[in-house]
């Protein structure tokens, strides 16, 4: 699952302004891995876009990849 974590870490900083603050932690909750994703302050806007929208295509996209292999996530942004 370390693949998913290192996708979900990518995407993060390729959208934030301090990228060194982009933190994942993996969490597995029975059947499913709970990534937690923290950046900081100032970076939630741009991780979370409006209503929304980019926080909700990080979702899609990881969870496409896990789909490929099995797997369910969840990404739980937080800062």
């Amino acid at each position: 699952m370390t693949n998913i974590k290192e996708l979900v870490e990518f995407l993060a900083k390729s959208l934030v302004e301090h990228p060194e603050a982009v933190k994942v932690r993996e969490e597995q909750r029975g059947e499913t891995t709970v990534f937690h994703l923290s950046v900081a302050a100032e970076d939630m806007g741009k991780v979370i876009g409006r209503q929304g929208r980019i926080a909700k295509s990080i979702r899609n996209v990881v969870s496409a990849a896990a789909y490929r292999q099995g797997k369910h996530v969840v990404v739980d942004i937080e800062s």
